[in-house]
Formats: C-alpha cells, sequence, structure tokens
C-alpha cells in the first residue's frame, strides 16, 4: 500500500505508555499535536475499535505521530492490528488514510478502522479510550 503520508492517528492501546508497539512508535516517530475525527470508539476487551462515520456528533480522540520511517513502521504496526494479506481474513483493522482534525487545521493520517462487527459491544460514548 503507499506510504507516502507521513503522520499516524493512534486512538488505542497505542497511546499507553507500557504496551511494546507504544515503545516502539515514540522511538520512530514524534508527536504533533492531539486530533480528533467523527466516529465511533467500541471497546473491544484488551483494545479498542474505531469506526468512522461523518453523520454522527460524535468523535474519537487521539494522537498524531509523525512517522521517521513511514514504511518500517507501518509494516511494524500492520502486523500489531492484524491488517494485511498475510492477517486472518477479514482483516481485524484496516489502514485508511482520513483527514484529522486538530485544534489548528487538517492533517491527513493514516488510522486502523475496526473492519468487523460492533453489536454487542460496549460504547465508549466520549470517545477517549484513555479516559473512558
Amino acid at each position: 500500500m503507499d506510504v507516502l503520508c507521513l503522520y499516524l492517528f493512534v486512538y488505542g492501546t497505542l497511546l499507553d505508555a507500557d504496551n511494546e508497539f507504544a515503545i516502539f512508535l515514540r522511538k520512530h516517530c514524534r508527536f504533533v499535536k492531539k486530533g480528533k475525527f467523527k466516529g465511533r470508539l467500541y471497546d473491544i476487551g484488551e483494545y479498542p475499535g474505531a469506526i468512522a462515520d461523518t453523520q454522527t456528533d460524535d468523535f474519537i480522540h487521539g494522537s498524531i505521530y509523525l512517522l521517521d520511517n513511514a514504511s518500517m513502521v507501518l509494516e511494524k504496526l500492520d502486523d500489531y492490528e492484524g491488517f494485511g494479506p498475510d492477517q486472518e481474513q477479514p482483516n481485524l483493522f484496516i489502514r485508511k488514510l482520513m483527514e484529522i482534525e486538530t485544534n489548528t487545521r487538517s492533517i491527513d493520517c493514516w488510522v486502523y478502522l475496526y473492519n468487523r462487527d460492533v453489536n454487542g459491544l460496549g460504547y465508549i460514548r466520549s470517545g477517549d479510550y484513555l479516559n473512558r
């Protein structure tokens, strides 16, 4: 997949300071600023899943990172997120380029969106996984 975009938006376990992949992210990326996009956030158990939805008034909140080596970082994160042709099908998450709102402008970022049925999952109304 084309990796020309150098920004990544994270909203779940990658924000957890103790998560090994969050540590990897901090080593290979630079925090830019907080952001949000319209959608619904669900509690899947050990992690959340985001569903983009421009028709809702709810937002999913997270952080934007600038990737220092987009191909390498995204390859590692694709595996973590269960995305790609070698992963279980249908993929658990898909990686999509989305416009993320910040307090000053919008930034195009890669986002991992949940790709399975959300029926029966808990809805995180705040849209903020760490402060649910």
